[in-house]
């Protein structure tokens, strides 16, 4: 009963903050002029990854880096294939010109880069592939060329949305932006915790809890701010979001794990990583289909199937032969 209580109270910090973190993110975007999607990319996608960054550093300092790898890749796979495709069944999504060719290819280009980082060399006498400390910092160097882009984006302060916002002052915006993400973190810690406990009191095994449970559970802010934001009909920021957060969990959440302790690459995670490359080329792909570039109804829809038939094969895969 007390797991049941601590998901209750899990969600509604998830809910609450998600619209702190919307509305206070747009407003402040309009304030300092600077536009709505840059906004998505840094301040809301790194808050909403904060989660998975918690995990993933953690799990490094106590030399249990292989749960970073897993965690990592799990959500980058489950913001695309689920919460995109959610936001795009609740209200289509459309994707800049900026967002097709630089971010998008940018979150592709991490998930090749890790896929070949991490079966790129051998752990010295290990006999197991390994994202080395020279990996993790070759992940650190892309997330500041990342950081950079953002910033001469930012400098243009071209706005051409046409987005309600509320308006407040900046000091009340930055406020609100931070109670927004203390919100959500607080949130989507109660929730894993409370997922595991559960999980874990009915028999699943923790591998398949950690592909599963931790890694929906990290991401849950991501898919609570992403869908608030498709309701307001922003969809720079439920888009700028999820790329962003993408990014954020390769270059920068990988590359510090990977810095404090090499990250193993365990059997099966290979599977997981091309998942991840097919999950961002399918994204890349269906952006051309149809009548400009649109994420449609449909295609959400098979986003999802898509994730459905990835987390089936995963028990499938678990069930003893």
């Amino acid at each position: 009963m007390w797991e049941v209580i601590n998901l209750a109270a899990g969600f509604a910090l998830l809910v609450f903050g998600a619209n702190y973190l919307v509305d206070n993110a747009s407003s402040l975007a309009s304030s300092l002029r600077i536009p709505n999607l840059v906004i998505g990319l840094t301040i809301v996608a790194f808050g909403t990854s904060s989660p998975e960054f918690v995990v993933s550093i953690v799990s490094s300092i106590q030399e249990n880096s292989q749960i970073a790898l897993g965690n990592v890749v799990g959500s980058n796979i489950f913001n695309i294939l689920v919460i995109l495709g959610i936001s795009a069944v609740i209200f289509p999504l459309a994707v800049k010109s900026t967002t097709t060719w630089i971010e998008i290819p940018l979150s592709l280009l991490s998930a090749l880069l890790v896929f070949i980082l991490a079966n790129s060399g051998h752990a010295d006498n290990s006999g197991y592939h390994v994202i080395s400390r020279r990996d993790g910092y070759i992940l650190l160097f892309m997330f500041l060329a990342f950081v950079i882009y953002n910033y001469h984006l930012s400098k243009k302060g071209d706005i051409t949305d046409d987005i309600k916002v509320s308006e407040q002052s900046i000091k009340r915006s930055v406020f609100m932006i931070i109670a927004g993400l203390a919100m959500l973190v607080g949130g989507g810690r109660l929730v894993v915790l409370s997922s595991v406990e559960l999980a874990m009191e009915i028999g699943v095994p923790e591998r398949i809890i950690g592909l599963t449970i931790v890694a929906v559970g990290t991401s849950l802010p991501e898919l609570v701010t992403s869908v608030v934001a498709a309701l307001k009909g922003n969809t720079d920021i439920a888009i700028g979001n999820i790329v962003g957060s993408n990014i954020f969990n390769i270059f920068l959440i990988l590359g510090v794990s990977a810095v404090i302790y090499p990250v193993p690459l365990v059997t099966g995670a290979n599977t997981d990583l091309l998942v991840n490359i097919f999950a961002s080329l399918l994204l890349f792909a269906l952006i051309f289909t149809g009548k400009g570039r649109k994420i449609e109804r449909w295609e959400g829809m098979f986003f999802i199937i898509a994730y459905l038939l990835y987390i089936a094969f995963i028990l499938f895969r678990q069930v003893p032969g």
